[in-house]
């Protein structure tokens, strides 16, 4: 298959490998998160992380950055935040006679936006502007956004006081939604261990150069999809729209995320082609948060999760493609 195409799997491989390797000096027990957001890295996507506090959402975000060797900024979302403490704002410079931008917090490659849901929409909106844009324009003038940039979103989904919860147009932003948890038993042993001391974070370094993603995530794009395969991630995410418990079905841009995720796992894998597994593996975290659940379907105990499990379940699976 790959004999045509100028595709060096390998490289995508290598590059996956010593940056998962490299956040799990930090990040214990965790290694399906950790390739996940490799994968949205490669895609050059965004995550929400659904979870509880105090599961390493932000040494996550802060083992990624220094992996790559990039820029890391965390930004605290609270109901007072304006959405120029995120893009930035245009100062009068009384010795330049003259206003000059200072650039906010996306100006960054690895973004924390903790707890996005306490902010109201309209700065929620100036965040995804961004992140769908990858720019932000102020006084009359375009900036673009460094190159990898990476927005690691997070909220609480028990505590849910005082929050705006993001709209559906604003979750199917992100190309993924994960969830940590908690550790088990004998992670949360090792990461005891861990902390004694030093925290590891502090003597981790780059191992990769962030310059390469942009050509990384061409090489890709490149990963053969069978047409088999192809269908059979369209037959997935049709069916979420049909379900009689989905109020609102996964959109065209979940396929085109369920897609390049599954390209980015195949290539992780050192895969030029994509396999039915991979897009498995991937419906859950791409497809999940883009289904709206009807209320009367929620109060029987039906999820999104749920659902897209059953619709695997039922949707039949090509032959897996050979090489």
């Amino acid at each position: 298959m790959a004999g045509a195409r100028r595709l060096d799997v390998a490289a995508v491989q290598a590059y996956a490998t010593s940056i998962i390797g490299n956040v799990e000096r930090v990040i214990v027990g965790k290694r399906d998160v950790v390739e996940l957001t490799v994968v949205a890295l490669l895609c050059e996507g965004h995550i929400l992380f659904e979870d509880v506090p105090g599961v390493g959402k932000t040494m996550l975000a802060r083992a990624l950055a220094a992996s790559l060797g990039a820029t890391f900024k965390r930004v605290q979302f609270t109901p007072d935040l304006l959405p120029n403490d995120v893009t930035g704002v245009q100062v009068y410079d009384p010795h330049r006679t003259e206003f000059v931008f200072r650039p906010g917090p996306v100006f960054t490659n690895v973004l924390l936006a903790d707890e996005v849901n306490r902010a109201t929409p309209r700065t929620q909106s100036a965040l995804l502007e961004c992140m769908g844009e990858r720019q932000v324009t102020t006084g009359g003038e375009t900036r673009p956004l460094p190159r990898p940039f990476l927005v690691l979103a997070t909220q609480n989904p028990v505590e849910y006081e005082g929050t705006y919860p993001l709209p559906e147009a604003q979750l199917d932003r992100f190309l993924l939604r994960l969830s940590i948890g908690y550790p088990r038993f004998e992670e949360e042993q090792q990461i005891s261990v861990n902390l004694q001391g030093h925290h590891p974070i502090e003597t981790l370094g780059p191992v990769i150069d962030a310059a390469l993603l942009p050509t990384l995530h061409e090489q890709v794009t490149e990963v053969y999809l069978d047409p088999s395969v192809r269908t059979y991630a369209v037959r997935l995410v049709q069916a979420t729209r049909t379900h009689r418990d989905v109020a609102l079905g996964a959109s065209p841009r979940g396929t085109l995320a369920l897609v390049a995720t599954a390209q980015a796992l195949a290539a992780m894998a050192g895969r030029d082609y994509v396999l039915p597994d991979d897009v498995q593996r991937m419906a859950l975290p791409a497809l999940a948060h883009r289904i709206i659940v009807r209320p009367e379907s929620l109060l029987r105990g039906q999820t999104a999760s749920g659902i897209l499990t059953s619709i695997m379940a039922a949707v039949d699976v090509p032959l897996a493609p050979r090489s």
